[in-house]
């Protein structure tokens, strides 16, 4: 049987509550009071992926809230809408619904891609952007003419047929995505029990499609005039102070792809490489990761 959205209402020193935000459901966890900095996770996690964050930015006195994005754990998963200026309009509305009019954004994966959307096209919501482990759109779209970059998302290309990647992601207790993690993190990481914890979160109904909604968009939006009109959007430069953090071993994105980005960024821009940490750089070395979040965010004039 598959496991209901209360698997993800894992307990901690944070809250859980729904905030609802364009028409949308979504299902975020609270920590600490200060300084907003929203937490957008990747896949094929849920926000549990910001755990480590959620605790050292409140003791440093931030209002640190990770948030279940659209599709995937205890938020709603609509049928559609799982193109990155739709995510960026959720995570905008979110940070309002959240009472503030800007925050310090950091993305993961997807969730990066999205910051990187959102500093472009709701500049006034960002305050200050984090990406970890993902290129600037534009970035991503130009490095798949590179034979090397195309080999390391190899899977990504699979997800573009219906039906049948929903099926092998969920199937034996969504094996392959444990799978998945292994692949993409530095050796003796995830832990089989969070390993575990992600495949039960992933079998959650309707998630395996929502997630690879995300992906289905970005790959045929390449030769869609929504597509075309996205990528010349993201050309306006990001005015957001910006540091991007980056695992040295990381296999999907490879650090190449990742670094060229900051000529998209013309405020001060901080770069991070992270030798022996995958594509999870924030859970795999969770002490390096937070130790440079916030000597950045404590930067009041960061370089």
């Amino acid at each position: 049987m598959a496991p209901d959205e209360s698997v993800v209402h894992i307990e901690g020193p944070w809250t859980h509550r729904a905030v609802h935000a364009g028409g949308t459901r979504f299902h975020v966890v609270e920590a600490g009071e200060g300084p907003l900095v929203l937490l957008l996770h990747g896949f094929p996690q849920f926000w549990w992926t910001w755990r480590h964050q959620l605790t050292s930015l409140a003791e440093a006195g931030y209002r640190a809230v990770a948030a279940d994005l659209r599709g995937y754990g205890g938020s709603d998963k609509p049928p559609r809408g799982y193109d990155l200026p739709t995510l960026a309009t959720d995570a905008a509305g979110l940070i309002r619904a959240l009472g503030e009019t800007c925050a310090t954004v950091v993305g993961h994966d997807w969730g990066g891609l999205l910051a990187w959307t959102m500093a472009v096209l709701n500049p006034k919501s960002v305050s200050r952007l984090v990406v970890v482990s993902a290129p600037h759109p534009v970035r991503a779209r130009r490095s798949l003419l590179s034979a090397g970059q195309l080999r390391a998302v190899r899977r990504a290309i699979g997800f573009q047929l219906p039906l049948l990647p929903e099926h092998r992601l969920t199937r034996h207790d969504a094996a392959m995505v444990g799978r998945l993690l292994d692949e993409r993190s530095r050796p003796g990481w995830p832990s089989a029990d969070e390993s575990c914890t992600y495949r039960e979160a992933f079998r959650i109904p309707a998630v395996a499609y929502s997630a690879l909604e995300y992906h289905r968009w970005f790959g045929r939006s390449q030769f869609r005039p929504d597509g075309l009109r996205f990528a010349r959007a993201m050309r306006t430069h990001v005015e957001a102070p910006t540091l991007q953090v980056h695992g040295g071993l990381d296999p999907v994105v490879l650090p190449r792809t990742a670094q060229g980005s900051s000529r998209h960024v013309t405020a001060p821009y901080r770069w991070r490489l992270l030798e022996g940490a995958g594509h999870f750089p924030h859970e795999e070395v969770p002490d390096v990761f937070d130790a440079e979040l916030l000597d950045w965010l404590n930067d009041p004039e960061p370089a």
